[in-house]
């Protein structure tokens, strides 16, 4: 599809009368109306006035690019207006703006359609171009302009095609990622402007888009390993956990287009901050696949880390409803109703419940969607609810998110063959409901076994008291300091999270309790180290051994990472002592908790708070002392 395809005659201005943003934006939209592309004023208005909301999209240098992808657009198009007088567009370069380009896409927009927007975006950073433009006074005139610049287009891309280019040990390499919310303007611009700065200087760079045709050109592993510098320039979320440790530009996508050398500079400099990623990110961005078994974590984590949220702030005002009503006071004949009886009490349990009610849908539908992209969503929600209602608890969401994400992946397959001309229908009708439907009954058939699986978990669960509580206690806090924060420790806390939800009715999981106290030990286990023997450590390691007690008593394991990569042998057997031994002591005497997550903060929901910290902190001064004995003296 070429642009003129988008750039009608009959949805052109060359005479905006507008003065100001909003009766640009009015005028813009009457004529998109007018010319038949759009059915409802008001809804396609809205999405125009939601992106100017988030950042205006006058890009400055005299050119607006507004845009909207929503149910009102009839046809994909791209309105051309010009105004002669110029209107104050808020732009971001504070200047007048002249040249506007109202995008319209629909819903079901297909690729065809967002490359077309997309080669519109990339041209229009050409000076020469803008000024052909500019001095247009007829619809023919733009439309010839756009028709030669796809024409010397074509030429440099067949010209690009035959020419090799090896990267050069001579010429410093970086990488960047370009993202606008709607993923159809600036997203590219912001592209081709850092690949054009960057050729000019002599530097080698690879651009990852995050756009509506979703992510092109992905940065592999090896690209982010061998660059010097990242730049983001984004206007929505991306995957930063991946660049940890790198140096890293984040700006607005607005500066990736007009502040191209800036970044550039500044990514080569050195002197931009180095990143630091928080964990909450599993998505692996390399191309290439690793094993079964790390895709199949990678999947699982997806879905682990976009259920916490639900089950923490939910766990969390459940258990504030148990204490209300134990403040308030409850008839021993009521005791089975601790939790609603109070009309206070029950409001806490029933928002609580409607966000604890998600736990499952979010689990799988965010595991289908780490698997099948977008289109397993829907799948995957449906296949949570499937599970929650046959009984199949957290392990059938579990396998049922993997279900909807392969069948995703198989419907991907037998529907290549449709025409072209269907991608769009593909995922707004043929993914979603011939997902929903494989997955739907293939989960009616998995909830039989998976129900009586869960069953047996629930009841163990529900008896787990003494030694046998002890020895379970003792095996996950061990292994939430195994790895601090890996494999294993992943493994442990996802099974402590999936016991809340068979333990709400008595006020909280006892192996939640025993994950998140061995999952505190090793961070204060160093606090109590570097006190104790601190002519054994640096001088830096004893001031990172101080912010270690604020890390420990959040529950933020990841705190001894430096500490047990520095002398792994040593560290990593003292946090598992200390943290078994915790984790063996509440499971022994019981101690429950409703929240995942909360450290110190969420005490008061644990059944016995001061208890539960003197097992912690006796486990932090077993391993303290343990790693302090066994660590070698500083030679000087």
């Amino acid at each position: 599809m070429k642009i003129n395809d988008l750039l009608i005659k009959d949805a052109m201005i060359m005479d905006l009368q507008a003065t100001d943003k909003k009766g640009a934006i009015d005028e813009m939209v009457q004529k998109m109306y007018d010319a038949g592309r759009i059915s409802d004023i008001d809804t396609y208005k809205e999405g125009i006035v939601a992106r100017e909301a988030q950042t205006s999209t006058g890009l400055g240098d005299g050119i607006a690019m507004p845009h909207a992808k929503n149910a009102a657009v009839k046809e994909a198009t791209v309105l051309f207006a010009k105004s002669n007088a110029g209107v104050d567009y808020e732009a971001l370069d504070g200047q007048p703006t002249y040249l506007f380009f109202m995008i319209a896409a629909p819903e079901g927009a297909n690729d065809t359609h967002l490359q077309a927007l997309a080669a519109l975006s990339r041209q229009l950073i050409d000076p020469d171009f803008v000024a052909k433009l500019k001095t247009a006074t007829t619809p023919e005139e733009v439309q010839a302009t756009f028709a030669e610049a796809e024409k010397e287009e074509e030429a440099e891309k067949a010209a690009e095609e035959t020419a090799v280019v090896e990267p050069s040990e001579d010429r410093p390499y970086i990488v960047a990622v370009t993202a606008c919310p709607t993923g159809i303007a600036h997203t590219y611009m912001a592209e081709d402007s850092l690949k054009k700065k960057a050729k000019e200087m002599g530097v080698d760079i690879k651009v990852e888009t995050n756009g509506s045709e979703g992510v092109k050109h992905r940065l592999t592993s090896d690209d982010i390993s061998r660059a010097v510098g990242v730049i983001v320039a984004a206007d929505k979320k991306v995957e930063m956990d991946r660049f940890d440790g790198k140096h890293l530009v984040n700006r607005p996508v607005g500066d990736g287009i007009r502040k191209t050398e800036e970044l550039i500079n500044l990514a080569l400099s050195g002197s931009a901050p180095i990143y630091h990623g928080d964990g909450s990110s599993s998505s692996d961005e390399s191309n290439e696949k690793g094993s079964v078994g790390q895709e199949i974590y990678k999947n699982l984590m997806n879905g682990v880390s976009h259920m916490l949220p639900f089950v923490i702030a939910g766990g969390i005002l459940i258990a504030i409803s148990f204490m209300v009503d134990q403040f308030i006071g409850v008839p021993d004949a009521e005791l089975a109703s601790l939790g609603t009886y109070n009309q206070v009490a029950a409001y806490f349990n029933q928002i609580g419940g409607a966000a604890f009610g998600f736990m499952l849908p979010v689990l799988a539908g965010f595991i289908a969607m780490s698997i099948g992209d977008r289109p397993g969503l829907v799948a995957g929600f449906a296949a949570g609810a499937l599970a929650n209602a046959g009984g199949a608890g957290f392990l059938g969401a579990l396998v049922g998110g993997f279900i909807a994400g392969y069948v995703i992946v198989f419907l991907r397959v037998i529907l290549k063959g449709l025409p072209k001309s269907l991608d769009g229908i593909k995922t707004i009708l043929f993914y979603p409901f011939f997902g929903l439907l494989i997955t739907g009954f293939i989960m009616l058939l998995v909830n039989v076994p998976m129900k009586a699986i869960n069953d047996g978990l629930n009841g163990f669960l529900q008896g787990l008291d003494g030694a046998n509580a002890a020895l379970l206690g003792a095996l996950l806090a061990g292994m939430m300091a195994a790895d601090l924060g890996g494999p294993i420790n992943k493994a442990a806390y996802v099974f402590g999270t999936g016991t809340i939800a068979a333990t709400v009715a008595n006020g909280g999981s006892v192996v939640m309790a025993a994950v998140m106290a061995g999952g505190m030990v090793p961070p204060l286990a160093i606090f109590v180290a570097t006190r104790l023997f601190k002519s054994k450590f640096t001088k830096q390691e004893n001031e990172a051994g101080l912010t270690n007690i604020i890390m420990g008593l959040s529950f933020v394991t990841e705190g001894a990472i430096p500490f047990a990569a520095a002398d792994p042998l040593r560290a990593i057997p003292s946090f598992i002592v200390g943290s078994a031994v915790t984790g063996g002591l509440v499971g022994a005497f019981g101690i429950r908790l409703m929240a995942p997550h909360g450290g110190i903060f969420v005490a008061l929901l644990l059944t016995n708070p001061l208890l539960y910290l003197a097992f912690v902190l006796l486990g932090a001064i077993i391993s303290g002392i343990l790693l302090g004995l066994l660590r070698k003296p500083i030679e000087k």
